[in-house]
């Protein structure tokens, strides 16, 4: 216990220095935070003014015959398109009422805003909370390290796992993230937290009550994290050896992951009148032409994100400040090295594949997605799965060497430079502030 203590200590010590003047005030996007006090007031509405961008809002108009409708005016086409989805020429629109905005992100992350909002209101401190979390994840990833290990899955000595816990921590972008505290870094920080917990309640299949209720609420804080399913499905399946042995399991997994599912389509229904629409639709935002044209996830978007993730460079210069980074952020391997061991385990336990098949599954749906991370670091969609690849690192057995060390080093080193400087040294960061201030789709 004493460690896991040490570690939460150093987690708090390290990202609470690196927040420094953001600690003891809300943060300049917080959503999460409005959308619990909106709550606590009998509201799913969030009362203006309102604070950042990408809202979901929903205009009430009067028709050309008297009536009313809710919805939104498109962009690429003089039409208006109510809840329903049936699209009305927008001559018949006479006169706009009203409109409403709502938090579009999902809610899990504005249940742990609660207390912030019972103490400060509309006011309420989301950058403790986001910093008390992210502390909580460097004992979280020891935990889960050791489950690994205690599973006969893993060979690691608690020295290198130490390393391993650096490497997701400090070595990741989860670094730059962490110190953020804004909606869409809240978010990231809380949902590497319960894949932490789901990862550890998957191994073995061990618990996997624990399990659905982490994967349940990971997917009503990142949508991507849903598909974070295939680890325990595999786990339960090599454990129990046959379908029959694996129902119980299977079944105490799916409650609540059930559970939160119907929660989050009746949340959904009642602003949208839509089972499946979160409000990303109704974001008001320059990309809605573009989702408009091809939806929130499509192949179209596929190139750039792979261009985002695996290939960028920052653009360096013999003048000052000698290195500019794009909005898009840099390319995983730059900001995580470390990774590029995985491309050659020595050992591949019964996990392995399990573990890869669940990366692909919830790296896909960010890969297909209409906006990039834009403005980041790094490729913060990583974090989704970075967990997975945390875990991979760990079970590979390649040993943690001069090489490995030195490759973790350089990751703290390149996400120290982030955290310090994002949001902060604009010199850094192609575009500057007014790039940032570009209203966008998260």
């Amino acid at each position: 216990m004493r460690l896991y203590a040490v570690l939460f200590a150093v987690g708090l010590a390290v990202y609470g220095t690196v927040m420094w003047d953001r600690v003891g005030k809300q943060s300049g996007a917080p959503h999460f935070v409005l959308q619990a006090n909106a709550w606590i007031h009998g509201s799913l509405a969030i009362e203006p003014p309102l604070r950042g961008d990408d809202w979901a809002k929903v205009e009430t108009v009067q028709l050309d015959d008297g009536s009313l409708a809710e919805g939104r005016r498109l962009k690429t086409r003089p039409m208006f398109k109510l809840l329903d989805g049936t699209e009305i020429p927008i001559a018949r629109v006479k006169v706009g009422v009203s409109s409403v905005a709502y938090v579009s992100f999902p809610a899990f992350p504005a249940l742990l805003m609660i207390p912030s909002a019972i103490i400060g209101g509309a006011n309420g401190n989301d950058s403790i909370v986001v910093l008390v979390i992210a502390a909580l994840i460097l004992p979280l990833t020891m935990l889960l390290l050791r489950r690994l290990v205690e599973a006969g899955l893993s060979k690691r000595t608690v020295g290198e796992d130490l390393w391993i816990v650096a490497a997701l921590a400090f070595g990741s972008v989860l670094f730059f993230t962490a110190v953020q505290a804004g909606v869409w870094f809240a978010a990231h920080v809380i949902g590497v937290a319960l894949a932490l917990v789901y990862a550890w309640a998957s191994v073995e299949a061990r618990r996997p009550l624990i399990a659905g209720l982490a994967l349940g609420a990971a997917a009503m804080t990142r949508t991507p994290m849903a598909f974070m399913f295939p680890l325990f499905l595999f786990e339960a399946w090599r454990i129990a050896g046959s379908r029959k042995a694996m129902m119980k399991p299977l079944i105490r997994f799916a409650i609540p992951v059930v559970a939160f599912a119907i929660a989050g389509m009746v949340y959904n229904y009642v602003r949208f009148k839509s089972l499946t629409e979160f409000g990303h639709n109704y974001l008001d935002v320059r990309q809605q032409i573009q989702i408009e044209q091809f939806g929130l996830a499509s192949y179209h978007y596929l190139a750039r994100n792979l261009a985002v993730a695996f290939t960028l460079l920052p653009e360096l210069s013999s003048k000052a400040p000698f290195v500019q980074i794009s909005g898009h952020g840099l390319a995983v391997w730059i900001t995580t090295p470390i990774l590029l061991f995985l491309l050659w385990p020595r050992e591949k336990p019964p996990i392995h594949r399990a573990l890869w098949i669940t990366i692909a599954c919830v790296a896909v749906p960010s890969l297909m997605y209409q906006n990039s991370g834009w403005f980041q670091f790094g490729y913060r969609f990583s974090l989704d799965w970075m967990v997975f690849a945390t875990m991979l690192l760990a079970i590979g057995d390649r040993p943690l060497g001069r090489l490995a060390k030195a490759l973790i080093v350089i990751g703290i080193a390149v996400n120290l430079f982030g955290a310090v400087t994002f949001q902060r040294k604009w010199q850094f960061y192609r575009g500057g502030p007014a790039a940032y201030d570009v209203v966008v789709a998260h």
